[in-house]
């Protein structure tokens, strides 16, 4: 397992640690999301070879408490770090992975036409949402999808067993 560096999208610099081509990291959550007596950080995970970052917020309480938060995203490596760049279309799945919402998309098209992503990056983000649809969401018997893999990934949940990553300064 190595250790690494990731920038989430709200300024901070984030210990994680990978495993394969899967990145677990804790961002601590700005004042203005945190909900009195729930945790103040989060962990993440980037599925680098899909373009996805999934996170069990905190914050969710009542009928999403357990919910996973898929972002669609672009990671950049860098020297310092992986960079991690928000595509807009989200998804909202509840624990037992049998439904899932597809949110943001009005920010998407927004982006697209604000010169924000390019036509490129539209296409790309479009593939993978469905791919990871097909992957982890469709049940067999919605008809052929390819290899199906389970939701949250393996590697996702051997991550979730580690150690507080956040390093406070």
């Amino acid at each position: 397992m190595d250790n690494v560096q990731v920038y989430h999208r709200s300024g901070q610099w984030c210990s994680g640690r990978r495993l394969d081509d899967v990145v677990a990291y804790d961002v601590k959550i700005l004042p203005q999301y945190q909900v009195a007596g729930r945790p103040t950080v989060d962990r993440s995970y980037l599925l680098l070879n899909e373009g996805v970052q999934l996170t069990r917020p905190a914050v969710f309480e009542g009928p999403v408490e357990g919910w996973w938060y898929v972002d669609l995203v672009e990671i950049e490596h860098t020297d310092t770090g992986l960079l991690v760049h928000d595509l807009y279309v989200d998804l909202l799945i509840p624990p037992a992975a049998n439904r899932y919402q597809v949110l943001d998309l009005d920010e998407f098209a927004d982006a697209l036409r604000a010169g924000q992503i390019t036509p490129t990056q539209c296409a790309t983000v479009l593939h993978q949402t469905q791919q990871f649809i097909n992957r982890y969401l469709r049940r067999e018997e919605e008809g052929p999808i390819g290899p199906g893999a389970p939701f949250p990934p393996s590697r996702v949940t051997e991550l979730e067993a580690l150690p507080p990553l956040l390093v406070e300064t």
